[in-house]
């Protein structure tokens, strides 16, 4: 057998060989799990966070959740929760809550979202989506509306 053949035979093994885990690698069904929980859901809605929680920081960002990212700002004695999706219409960065301006900025492009959503300065067009937000107990709750 020549050194060429030879090579040749040692290469198709190879590839041969490493033909499934290259299919294992490009399947389109994975089984692995998330460790990132879920939030829990009542009847009502997806639980944000808590009572306490808000009050310290004056807002709750939860990323994953049934209904979409979720940003909630306010405090519970006031009631009047404000709670959008923060990922900004223009190219999804997500949007920072201004409170001395009372608005969501967009830290990549500079947009600007007044409390319901709607776009007070572009690059984006288009409104953010909202929520609505409110306390159930010692839970702060959101719903698509």
């Amino acid at each position: 057998m020549k050194r060429r053949d030879f090579i040749n035979w040692v290469g198709l093994g190879w590839l041969a060989s490493s033909l499934p885990i290259a299919i294992a690698a490009c399947s389109s069904e994975t089984t692995t799990t998330s460790t990132t929980a879920t939030p829990p859901t009542t009847g009502n809605g997806v639980k944000v966070g808590t009572v306490a929680e808000l009050d310290k920081t004056g807002q709750l960002l939860l990323k994953e959740s049934p209904v979409g990212p979720v940003l909630v700002v306010g405090k519970s004695q006031s009631g009047n929760l404000i709670a959008v999706n923060p990922t900004c219409t223009h190219k999804g960065c997500t949007v920072a809550w201004k409170e001395t301006a009372k608005q969501f900025v967009c830290p990549c492009h500079d947009s600007e979202f007044g409390t319901d959503g709607k776009v007070i300065e572009g690059p984006a067009d288009k409104p953010l989506k909202t929520y609505t937000a409110k306390i159930e107990g010692d839970s702060v709750v959101v719903q698509a509306t």
